[in-house]
């Protein structure tokens, strides 16, 4: 199949139905667009036209090519008149029944050698195949929104999806200018699936008052790195839609803890504030609101300490050592265990997953635990956490210094695990889950979270950064603390921090 002349059908002309054959006809594809409601197309394409046409106006794009796009774009009347297509998309609602119907139909109008290929964001792709004579040339193409900017195409194979058909498809997105990664069928496909505890752990810590959404927002999105947080993010997406995915998710996979849908949530949805489009979700949006600031701890004008001395191997934290080592007063000793810093007394440390008073409990020192920052040098803020047995003074000093070396501070109640390491740690967990299935590769993965929703960084890449050992760590003492299933360690997670083969992935 020549892939560069391929003639293209997209059906379903709603927001990403548009936007495929946007992507396509930028391409230089010849594209057919189908909605069942006819007027809906026209108007989809009509207004595709106003905005492309718009950016000509504000100089941000040549006229000619966007002529020539547009012009790339007929509308059909009819499923028949896509019958000479040689790839076919749909972007219709997500129902199997449907979908499989459409499928039936459009087997029997199109070229035995036609590529069929849903855009479906949930349902199985060897369920929808199974209305097929031929379910070998049917796939996957999960685009993600927008579709003409977002790099990533998730292409997912049913169980008797073709190599030919993964083949082409995979061609077909590197020539459209995206970044294609693959998977076997199931449920969430990759990004779904993988990203649910990024929007879990925040909703468990809204629910369990941690803080405020916009300080929980706050700090994983200025410590953590990621483009928004997670409640920012789930008004943007929209909470019924949100809701409606996790809650997908958790039945597909039997009702596993790791999904558990958040009561907040639902009742968010039964309200009716679903985010932006409603005017109100975790935020309320409008002129006549502000926005919600963060909460963070005020300036201290405590006495810097007078010396600060790192324990153990820093190495997994080295942008945070560098920092502290600013100040001259310094003291390293390496060695094999934990890092610590300790502030004058004050035993300072990266979260485990246990809670800072459970540790200075045991070890009769008072106790400042830090959250995860994806770069300690850049990010803005920083969260931590004190023990209930330490003085004003001894965390109002660590606070001193974090405030010294530029850092905001949010000072959260002694909660296990905090909010970037225990949400990396269970992104992590599920992805080594993932891989152990044979669902997707390490590598696929990462690009997926990367260029599928912007994570600062691959969940596997930061898990072997930080240590596949304190990865570990984290979810057993937060299983033990929870005595739930949710946080209960992936084998290949317990394999990889015993080192027993040597190699990963």
């Amino acid at each position: 199949m020549n892939i560069t002349g391929i003639s293209v059908a997209v059906i379903g002309a709603g927001t990403m139905g548009i936007g495929i054959a946007q992507v396509a006809a930028a391409a230089g594809h010849p594209v057919k667009l189908f909605d069942i409601a006819l007027p809906a197309a026209a108007r989809a394409l009509e207004q595709l036209g106003q905005q492309l046409r718009k950016r000509v106006a504000a100089g941000k794009a040549d006229a000619h090519s966007t002529e020539a796009l547009l012009a790339n774009i007929q509308l059909a009347n009819s499923l028949h008149e896509l019958a000479d297509s040689e790839l076919v998309i749909e972007a219709v609602a997500e129902q199997l029944a449907i979908k499989q119907s459409l499928f039936r139909d459009l087997e029997a109008i199109c070229s035995p050698n036609a590529l069929l290929a849903s855009n479906t964001s949930s349902l199985s792709i060897t369920a929808i195949a199974s209305a097929l004579q031929h379910p070998q040339r049917m796939a996957g193409l999960h685009f993600f929104n927008p579709a003409p900017l977002m790099k990533l195409v998730e292409i997912v194979s049913g169980l008797e999806t073709s190599a030919e058909t993964l083949t082409t498809l995979q061609a077909l997105a590197e020539h459209w200018g995206k970044h294609s990664v693959h998977c076997r069928s199931t449920p969430g496909f990759i990004v779904n699936r993988v990203a649910r505890p990024f929007y879990g752990e925040t909703l468990r810590a809204l629910e369990e008052q941690v803080a405020d959404p916009a300080t929980l927002d706050a700090v994983l999105r200025d410590a953590g790195g990621f483009a928004m947080g997670p409640l920012q993010l789930t008004d943007l997406i929209g909470q019924d839609v949100n809701y409606a995915v996790t809650e997908s998710i958790y039945h597909a996979f039997y009702q596993d803890g790791r999904f558990t849908p958040s009561l907040l949530q639902q009742e968010l949805v039964a309200a009716g504030h679903l985010g932006r489009k409603s005017g109100r979700g975790f935020y309320r949006y409008g002129s006549e609101h502000t926005a919600p600031q963060p909460v963070f701890a005020a300036a201290e004008t405590a006495e810097l300490p007078q010396a600060v001395t790192l324990q153990g191997d820093w190495s997994a934290l080295a942008e945070f050592a560098q920092l502290l080592t600013r100040n001259a007063l310094t003291i390293k000793h390496p060695g094999q265990t934990s890092p610590v810093a300790l502030i004058d007394d004050v035993r300072f440390m990266l979260t485990n997953g246990r809670k800072a008073s459970q540790i200075a409990a045991e070890t009769g020192t008072p106790v400042v635990v830090f959250d995860l920052a994806v770069n300690y040098q850049h990010a803005p803020t920083i969260a931590i956490a004190s023990a209930v047995q330490n003085s004003a003074a001894q965390t109002a000093k660590v606070i001193r210094l974090l405030q010294a070396l530029g850092k905001q501070v949010i000072h959260l109640p002694d909660y296990p695990g905090l909010l970037v390491m225990r949400t990396v740690a269970m992104l992590s967990n599920e992805a080594l889950d993932v891989v152990s299935k044979g669902v997707a590769s390490a590598a696929d993965i990462d690009n997926a979270l990367r260029f599928g929703v912007n994570y600062p960084q691959g969940p596997l890449a930061w898990g072997k950064k930080l240590g596949w050992q304190h990865i570990l760590a984290t979810l057993e003492n937060l299983q033990s603390y929870y005595a739930e299933p949710r946080y209960r360690p992936m084998p290949l997670l317990r394999r990889y921090a015993a080192n027993y083969s040597g190699v990963e992935y």
